[in-house]
């Protein structure tokens, strides 16, 4: 089975999101080029697990953003 991990260029967040998966991937010394070779449920679970880091980092990273602004306002 061949997955594709395409991100559309002109999506800034998906590409921090890939960003931050292969980050997370790397760290478990994997990359989206090594998944395919990998059994079915090793590969479901690193993604799944890649992907859950990325949303957690976005979300520090939109939090972070929101408090920033917030603070620009107030001054």
């Amino acid at each position: 089975m061949t997955e594709r991990f395409d991100v559309p260029c002109e999506d800034p967040e998906g590409k921090l999101e890939r960003a931050l998966m292969e980050e997370y991937l790397h760290s478990k010394k994997h990359s989206f080029d090594d998944l395919n070779s990998l059994p079915d449920t090793e590969r479901r679970r690193l993604l799944e697990d890649a992907a859950l880091y990325a949303d957690q980092r976005l979300a520090e990273v939109g939090a972070r953003a929101h408090y920033v602004e917030n603070l620009h306002r107030h001054q």
